[in-house]
């Protein structure tokens, strides 16, 4: 068997394994290498600590592995499905369905509730209202923060803010959760609070976790560690 051979094999044998597979995957910006031939694998309940430098190419791994940028080379798959070579409306509805986000500052939809800012994932994919409410809910109280649900993101503290938008990256069961610096915006006790109900969550929900953090206390939770640098991951 040839290398290359031997390199699609375990591609192939890691897009089956993994819930969230980029394989070879490079990235150009002008004169700038942002991926320089990184290969990562995130498996079902797995939590990936992601490091590194500002610069390093962070951002754009998780914006490749999304689909939100096509890489220039290498590939990228969800479930054992390539995502990188179709178009840019069945990548959307790929991110719609199979992947949450979690971001430094919650984004929540200030107009919406927390249950309803919860329920949106369900809503999109063709839930009924009844039923995405139903589960929102349900979730939380998993996560703690029932006694709020119907407030708006500015009536609730930080820490409660933050764990509705983890319930909104996991309501819809998807296959991989991208989390950048969720507790980045936290005091300690808070961001020890949303990163447990996170871990807790996505491990008892069997979802993949591929988390982009700067601090070394919040990676030392994680089942692997990865540092990017001037675009190459090493573990």
């Amino acid at each position: 068997m040839t290398a290359t051979e031997t390199g699609n094999q375990s591609t192939r044998a890691a897009a089956s394994e993994g819930v969230v597979v980029g394989a070879g995957l490079t990235k150009r910006f002008g004169s700038t290498q942002a991926l320089d031939g990184v290969s990562i694998a995130v498996r079902p309940a797995e939590v990936v600590a992601l490091m590194g430098p500002s610069g390093s190419g962070k951002s754009t791994l998780l914006h490749v592995l999304s689909g939100i940028l096509a890489p220039d080379s290498g590939s990228v798959h969800i479930r054992g499905r390539r995502i990188d070579d179709i178009t840019e409306r069945r990548r959307s509805a790929t991110r719609l369905s199979e992947m949450g986000f979690v971001f430094q500052f919650g984004d929540l939809v200030p107009e919406l509730s927390l249950v309803e800012n919860v329920a949106l994932p369900l809503l999109l994919t063709g839930s009924s209202r009844r039923v995405a409410l139903a589960q929102a809910v349900e979730l939380l109280g998993e996560l703690g923060i029932a006694e709020v649900a119907h407030q708006r993101p500015a009536q609730v503290s930080g820490g409660q803010g933050q764990r509705a938008a983890v319930a909104r990256a996991l309501v819809h069961q998807p296959a991989v959760v991208f989390a950048d610096e969720p507790t980045g915006a936290l005091d300690s006790v808070n961001g020890d609070i949303v990163l447990n109900a996170l871990l807790t969550a996505a491990r008892g929900r069997g979802i993949g976790l591929l988390l982009v953090t700067h601090d070394a206390r919040v990676a030392a939770h994680a089942d692997r560690e990865c540092v990017l640098r001037d675009g190459r991951l090493t573990e």
